[in-house]
């Protein structure tokens, strides 16, 4: 396959072979089903200005020269659409998103080719061969090539599996957001940890609020302070009403106060007041790390209700591996599993089958001190409550180590309570 890098600075001549110019960028468009973009114009320099010449008027484009169908005179020249990209001046020597290898990388080359009369763009060449040949050290790069020809060439993506990163420019992305926001948000974390905070930001502006909530929260909270810095308020509002409350209450800890408040006024009244409810507590203790988003039921309620209400509200909770019993001035007075409550007769009453001794966190014990007990019983959620028993949230085994184990080994843990 011919390369871009081949094409630049290469000789323009008219159909007599008189010099014309000489090749500065080459234009590409996504107009139609395939993903590929396809070249629609070559940029000439003339002495000192730029003439767009439009793709059909170009006989030869891989050659020792690009030799054009008709005189410069015949040709009318193209118009760059906003959303054209300049293969040679946006793309290479940029950083991409590889969505396959998740992984943010640089353009060595990108490769060209035909197919149903079009110029197509095929891969990314991220490789050393690709940079050789951006030098050009063309025949040490094919050296380089022929080594590995007997398996699939080495530092070649597929245009499919790339997103674009423009420093200069808004993010562009060929689908716009589309792609980015069928990743795991663990993977989305990963990314952004590779890329600046400017690009970072970029590349969550182009997500929608929920695949933006879910990825924020994969990450540590300054860090998403700065991601977020040059957010609209109304969209950060936004997306801190999709995100979990006591996420939600660690990144605003971390923003100033003034912009906080303002957020918290911007917010739902509800959402507000639970996260207002978690920032009365040290952000190190469990009343400040817990989620006050948990299930709850009477004890005078039979399994069937039970599992009635889990599947009408099933969405509204992420956490639903234990249930609570409360009286009915919110203490707790049991706690029992799912599988409890699914090989419970339907008819038996909830008093009859939960655990009344429920091991339990105070609202200002020492996030440590969480750690130890959640891993002294083996659970995945502990309750949180006060001096009289009554249930304000819970904490989940992972924000209980949050800060306890390294960032590296803590993407190593499953995550069994999502």
């Amino acid at each position: 396959m011919p390369y871009v890098s081949q094409l630049i600075g290469k000789p323009i001549t008219d159909p007599d072979g008189d010099p014309v110019g000489t090749l500065k960028d080459i234009l590409a468009a996504n107009r139609g089903p395939i993903y590929h973009p396809f070249v629609v114009a070559i940029q000439a320099r003339m002495r000192s200005r730029d003439f767009f010449i439009p793709i059909n008027h170009v006989a030869v484009l891989f050659g020792p020269a690009v030799v054009l169908k008709d005189s410069l005179d015949a040709i009318a020249p193209y118009e760059p659409d906003a959303n054209d990209l300049y293969l040679v001046n946006e793309v290479l020597d940029k950083q991409i998103i590889d969505t396959d290898g998740l992984r943010v990388v640089r353009v060595n080359d990108l490769q060209l080719t035909r197919a149903e009369g079009n110029i197509y763009v095929a891969n990314v060449d991220i490789s050393g061969a690709g940079l050789l040949r951006r030098l050009g050290l063309a025949s040490l790069a094919r050296r380089m090539t022929r080594r590995r020809s007997e398996s699939a060439p080495s530092g070649i993506i597929s245009w499919d599996d790339v997103e674009l990163i423009s420093t200069d420019e808004p993010l562009r992305l060929k689908v716009p957001g589309e792609r980015m926001s069928e990743l795991h948000p663990a993977d989305l974390a990963e990314i952004l940890s590779d890329l600046s905070r400017q690009d970072g930001s970029k590349l969550l502006e182009s997500l929608d609020n929920e695949a933006l909530a879910d990825a924020l929260e994969e990450v540590e909270p300054d860090f998403q302070a700065s991601l977020v810095e040059q957010f609209p308020d109304e969209r950060l509002a936004d997306v801190l009403e999709e995100m979990e409350v006591d996420e939600a209450a660690d990144l605003l800890a971390e923003l100033p106060e003034e912009r906080s408040q303002e957020l918290l006024k911007l917010m739902e009244k509800e959402d507000a007041e639970d996260i207002k409810e978690l920032l009365k507590y040290p952000d190190d203790s469990a009343g400040g790390i817990m989620n006050t988003n948990f299930l709850a039921v009477t004890p005078d309620l039979t399994a069937e209700q039970v599992l009635r209400m889990l599947r009408a509200t099933s969405d509204e909770f992420e956490t639903v591996f234990y249930i609570y019993v409360l009286d009915k001035d919110n203490r707790l007075v049991g706690v029992f599993s799912l599988r409890e409550l699914v090989v419970a007769q339907p008819d038996a009453l909830v008093r009859d089958f939960m655990e009344p001794r429920a091991v339990t966190l105070d609202l200002f014990d020492s996030q440590e001190e969480c750690a130890q007990v959640i891993s002294k019983y083996n659970l995945i959620a502990l309750p949180v409550v006060d001096h009289e028993n009554r249930m304000y949230g819970i904490v989940t085994a992972d924000d209980a180590l949050d800060k306890i184990i390294p960032t590296a080994w803590k993407k190593r843990l499953p995550r069994f309570y999502r």
